[in-house]
C-alpha cells in the first residue's frame, strides 16, 4: 500500500498510508492535509458529529475519482473501532462506523473518505432523533442569492412554529438549515414536521420556494428537500470536505453572515483559520427543542386533504402516500 506514517490521535496510533497521496487537485492537498484539517476543526466537528453512526464516501483516487458509498465497516477494522447496526429502507442491517473519536476520523479518512454522512441520531439512541435537516436545493437558473433568500425565509418559518436553526453551506450550490430536537421523536414524525415547514414555505413564497417532489412540477425555484429526514437517511455532515478540486468545507455559519458568506472561499484551506478566531457558530445552537407545533401544522394539511408529501423510491409505500408517479405520467396513463 505504499509509504505509512503513524498519526498520533485520541490516544492512539493510526497509521496513515500514502500521506503525500494527491486528493484535491487545484492546491494539491494531500491525504496528509485532509487529515491536518480534520484536526484543526475537531472541537466543533465532534460537537456535530460524534456518535452518530456515519456513512462514508469512500474515494480511492482522489476527489475527481471514482467513489462509492460504504455502510459497513471492514471486517479488517481495529478492534477498537467502535461500530453499531443500522438499516436500509428495506430491513437489510450492517455495522455503521460511529464517529466516537478523532482516531475514528483518520481511520476513515487511511481508506479514503473525504467528508462523512451521519444518521439524525446518536448510536446508543436510535429510536429517536435528534436533529431536523433541511436542505435548500436550487433548482436550474437560480443564484446563490436566491439560496440566500430561502435560507431567510426557512429561518423565518421555523421561528414563527418556535423552533431556532441555524445554517451551514452545503459546499457545493445550496444551505442547509439545522434544528437540535428533544430526543423524543421518531424519524417518521420529524419527517413529517419537515413536510409542514416546506409546505408552508411554498404558502409564503410560491414564487421563490416549493414543497415538489417532482422536478418537473418545481419550475425555477428553490426546493425544501423534506425527505431528507426520512429514517436512514444521511446528509452530508457538517464540517466536513466534498469531493470537489478545490476541497470546499460544508461550513456552519451565522444568520448575521448571510449575506456574505460564501461557500466557494470555505476550503480545508481558510476553514482553520476561521475556526480559529471566530469559534463554532453552531454553539449557539438551542438543544431540546419542541416540533409539537410543526406536527400540529402537518395534521392540519392532512385533514384538509393534502395527504402525505411523496417518498423517496426506495422506501415502501407509505400510508397515506399519494401515488408514485411522475404528474405527466398519471395525466398520460390514469391507470398507471
Amino acid at each position: 500500500m505504499g509509504e505509512a506514517i503513524e498519526i498520533p490521535v485520541a490516544g492512539r496510533s493510526v497509521r496513515l498510508f500514502n500521506p503525500d497521496k494527491v486528493m484535491f487537485s487545484a492546491r494539491s492537498e494531500t491525504k496528509l492535509d485532509l487529515v491536518n484539517y480534520y484536526l484543526a476543526i475537531q472541537e466543533p466537528f465532534l460537537a456535530s458529529l460524534a456518535n452518530r453512526p456515519t456513512m462514508m464516501q469512500r474515494f480511492p483516487d482522489g476527489a475527481s475519482g471514482k467513489s462509492f458509498y460504504q455502510k459497513r465497516v471492514p471486517d479488517s477494522a481495529p478492534e477498537w473501532l467502535q461500530t453499531t447496526e443500522v438499516a436500509t429502507p428495506n430491513g437489510t442491517t450492517s455495522n455503521a462506523l460511529v464517529l466516537a473519536d478523532m482516531a475514528h476520523v483518520v481511520w476513515a479518512i487511511n481508506l479514503g473518505c473525504l467528508g462523512f454522512h451521519p444518521w439524525a441520531y446518536r448510536a446508543g439512541t436510535p429510536e429517536v432523533v435528534d436533529e431536523l435537516r433541511l436542505d435548500l436545493d436550487p433548482q436550474p437558473g437560480l443564484s446563490f442569492d436566491h439560496i440566500r433568500e430561502a435560507a431567510e425565509e426557512t429561518r423565518n418559518v421555523l421561528a414563527d412554529f418556535g423552533v431556532q436553526s441555524m445554517p451551514k453551506t452545503s459546499a457545493s450550490r445550496g444551505i442547509h438549515v439545522y434544528a437540535r430536537l428533544a430526543p423524543r421523536w421518531p424519524a417518521l414524525l420529524v419527517r413529517a414536521a419537515a413536510v409542514a415547514v416546506a409546505r408552508e414555505l411554498e404558502r409564503r413564497r410560491p414564487d421563490l420556494l416549493t414543497a415538489a417532489w417532482w422536478k418537473e412540477e418545481r419550475g425555477t425555484r428553490v426546493f425544501v428537500d423534506f425527505n431528507q429526514n426520512a429514517p436512514h437517511k444521511t446528509v452530508f455532515g457538517a464540517w466536513s470536505v466534498r469531493a470537489r478540486v478545490g476541497a470546499q468545507v460544508s461550513t456552519p455559519f451565522r444568520w448575521e453572515e448571510l449575506a456574505s458568506i460564501d461557500p466557494e472561499g470555505l476550503t480545508i484551506a481558510t476553514v482553520p483559520a476561521r475556526v480559529a478566531t471566530e469559534g463554532d457558530p453552531w454553539a449557539e445552537l438551542v438543544d431540546g427543542q419542541s416540533i409539537e407545533l410543526l406536527l400540529e401544522q402537518y395534521r392540519a394539511d392532512m385533514e384538509a386533504g393534502r395527504g402525505d408529501a411523496p417518498w423517496p423510491p426506495q422506501y415502501p409505500k407509505m400510508p397515506g402516500e399519494p401515488p408514485r408517479v411522475a404528474p405527466s405520467r398519471a395525466k398520460a396513463n390514469p391507470e398507471a
